[in-house]
């Protein structure tokens, strides 16, 4: 027992007797900010409820040279000018800092980088799923009662071209229509026969008549959907025909299917429908934070499933939510029918820029406890700063709150400073606890 005890002291003393030599290097510093930024720090150890207190007190900074903070109100020693108080105290934890020499500071490599006012290019990358053009949708219905013999469409996605056969109903009301067309045609050729003993002058005005009846007469099946070769037929065979072919009135790809062959339909019913894939829309999905960003005409950038990017504007924004997503549309060319509807795409929403404070990505520290960088107060020495950020885009990211202009920050290496902080600290504790 007395060789373990033995040990333990042993080992506690090489521990504490490294923490020595290493802190010569890297030491935790309180820097007295009423001070120029040209006097010595003062070295001041503090306990973990002196810590907290001070975390709590207001801050009073410098806008021209954020280095410089104080707990009360006061002028800039450099330049003069007012303090302001800081909007969140709690960013600020001035009450530890780190200090680095030159050769420590060289070995880690650390780089600096001034926080500026710069235009940020918003770019909200997000998805989009490629749909059919609305607009372009068409419905097809029959113009009377009856029962579908032969259907010609069977499933979604089929082509259809406008005037194809599309399906043959039998309807007891197109041949009742087609006994009174065929009526007329007798009548229209006694009508004929009896011109030749009247006047020329009423005769031709009788033809004339006869012939726009009977063009009136025509154009009734053709409204129908009936093509002109039918109606041809019937003329020739003096015939009602049974089955009459049904012709497609617009060209399209069917979305839907409603109808089989047997059913009873009516003009009520949509037998199919029918949508023109020359253009499609592509639906962006956007969350709300997002969709305050983008306006309609912001460029839109479209990258296909064959790795091709397509350059257009948004059309338009949902002002509607739906699961707490907002929807916004492109409208695109598809002439080639490369687009095909179902498929989702890449997207990035390129919005108008602003100017505002930003600072390179590569300096911000993403933690559980929010962003962090590690400030630079001259003269190797160096503070953790919690920071608010905003939006990214391409190598910088935007600074809400926590910095201002001019500030100086770690690019590079600052997990390492921040790592060194953290071990003196423990081990600072680790020297109390073992005088406890």
């Amino acid at each position: 027992m007395t060789k373990k005890i033995a040990a333990g002291i042993v080992l506690l003393g090489i521990v504490i007797l490294a923490w020595y030599f290493f802190s010569q290097r890297i030491s935790i510093t309180w820097l007295d900010t009423q001070t120029t930024p040209t006097a010595t720090p003062e070295t001041k150890t503090l306990s973990l409820s002196e810590i907290g207190k001070a975390r709590q007190e207001k801050i009073w900074i410098c806008p021209m040279h954020p280095e410089i903070m104080q707990n009360h109100p006061g002028n800039c020693p450099i330049c003069g000018m007012d303090l302001v108080q800081s909007k969140n105290s709690a960013t600020h934890n001035h009450n530890l800092g780190i200090h680095v020499d030159t050769a420590t500071i060289q070995k880690l490599g650390v780089r600096l980088e001034s926080i500026k006012l710069a235009p940020l290019s918003q770019q909200i990358s997000t998805y989009g799923n490629i749909t059919f053009n609305g607009n372009t949708l068409y419905n097809v219905h029959t113009k009377f009662n009856g029962w579908i013999k032969k259907l010609n469409i069977n499933s979604v996605g089929q082509q259809i071209r406008n005037g194809q056969v599309i399906y043959e109903i039998y309807s007891p009301d197109l041949i009742a229509q087609q006994e009174d067309y065929l009526r007329f045609m007798e009548r229209r050729d006694q009508t004929l026969e009896t011109i030749g003993n009247i006047s020329p002058l009423e005769g031709n005005r009788y033809v004339i008549e006869l012939l726009q009846d009977l063009s009136r007469e025509r154009t009734k099946f053709l409204y129908e959907d009936i093509g002109i070769e039918s109606v041809l037929n019937m003329e020739d065979s003096l015939q009602p025909i049974d089955m009459v072919k049904i012709l497609s009135g617009q060209s399209g790809v069917v979305t839907q299917v409603n109808a089989r062959e047997g059913n009873f339909v009516t003009p009520a019913t949509t037998l199919f429908t029918l949508a023109d894939v020359s253009t499609v829309w592509v639906d962006i999905t956007l969350y709300p934070d997002q969709a305050g960003r983008v306006k309609k005409g912001d460029a839109v950038t479209i990258k296909s499933l064959d790795g091709e990017e397509i350059q257009t504007k948004l059309d338009f924004i949902n002002p509607l939510a739906e699961n707490n997503k907002i929807n916004a549309r492109v409208t695109l060319k598809n002439t080639d029918l490369r687009l095909r509807p179902g498929s989702f795409v890449d997207v990035i929403i390129h919005a108008e820029p602003y100017e505002t404070l930003v600072l390179p990505r590569s300096s911000v520290m993403h933690t559980g406890q929010g962003d962090w960088v590690i400030l630079s107060r001259g003269e190797g020495h160096f503070l953790p700063v919690n920071i608010e950020t905003g939006i990214e885009s391409g190598d910088w990211i935007e600074v809400v709150d926590g910095l201002l202009e001019g500030a100086e920050v770690a690019v590079n290496g600052q997990f390492l400073l921040d790592a060194a902080s953290s071990l003196h600290d423990a081990a600072q504790r680790m020297q109390e606890s073992h005088k406890h």
